[in-house]
């Protein structure tokens, strides 16, 4: 049991650094998975790696508590206002993939969680970070992001960004990774770009590991729970520095390393497995 506990602490820590940047935690976990196997059923493990990342919500839940909860203390009303306003906009983004995701959850682990997948996504969208940020270099100075800050997203802008969040259904893509580009593209800048990502990701892995504890049921054993509670904490903690790390970044560096990243990372997937 000691052993497993390890395991899901180390699981938790690479799951709360890797899912609020936009390299892909599936691609990380599919690697993690092959030199720590979690000595649990086939069924718990899949439970595992998805209810993990609610320790992840709570650390962004608590970060930014005083924007997200509109009974706040001493918050006024047109900032109460501003709030309801904001969860609209996220519920918006957060139809087409909680829609597409009911319905055919089975037929997408089933079709694309493998090793091809994850390593084409991993270098394809790589490869998508490195054009936007030469895109957005080559346009400095001629032309400024439209939405500067998360209050100005408009309900239009906020479907569409949930419409790129489909992409984040194919594993390896990352879920902030596309919402992150999908915002770009729509002309926000970085920072509202990500600030938007960590939002959005409340309903959603919710929703997630929701979906996954309702399909396995909650008749956990004492180490499966223990394991449970283990990485989810671990993923807290970590999720706490690595979301305040990734809005220091953003504010004065670009996506093109994390591009770079996700190339070299894809490659070692693809190398590893047609090997191993």
């Amino acid at each position: 049991m000691l052993l497993n506990l390890i395991k899901a602490v180390i699981i938790g820590i690479v799951e709360g650094v890797t899912e609020w940047l936009p390299v892909s935690s599936t691609g990380h976990m599919i690697l993690l998975d092959e030199f720590l196997r979690l000595g649990v059923s086939q069924e718990f493990r899949e439970v595992f790696l998805v209810v993990v990342q609610l320790g992840a919500v709570l650390a962004v839940a608590v970060i930014y508590f005083r924007r997200l909860f509109p009974f706040y203390p001493g918050m006024t009303r047109p900032e109460r206002r501003g709030v309801w306003t904001l969860w609209g906009r996220i519920f918006v983004s957060s139809v087409p993939a909680a829609v597409i995701a009911l319905l055919f959850d089975d037929k997408i682990d089933a079709l694309f969680f493998n090793w091809q997948t994850v390593a084409a996504a991993l270098i394809f969208y790589g490869i998508v970070f490195i054009l936007i940020e030469k895109r957005a270099k080559a346009a400095a100075g001629s032309e400024r992001a439209e939405i500067t800050q998360t209050s100005s997203l408009t309900y239009k802008y906020a479907l569409m960004i949930g419409l790129f969040q489909l992409l984040s259904l194919i594993p390896g893509t990352s879920r902030s990774g596309a919402t992150i580009i999908g915002a770009m593209l729509l002309g926000a800048s970085r920072g509202a770009a990500a600030e938007y990502t960590f939002f959005l990701a409340l309903p959603v892995m919710l929703g997630a590991g929701a979906l996954k504890l309702f399909k396995f049921g909650f008749a956990f054993t004492g180490e499966e729970l223990a394991v449970l509670l283990a990485g989810t904490a671990a993923a807290f903690a970590v999720s706490l520095a690595a979301v305040k790390f990734l809005v220091g970044f953003v504010k004065r560096h670009s996506f093109t390393g994390f591009g770079w990243y996700r190339i070299a990372l894809g490659a070692v997937v693809a190398v590893w497995f047609a090997i191993f």
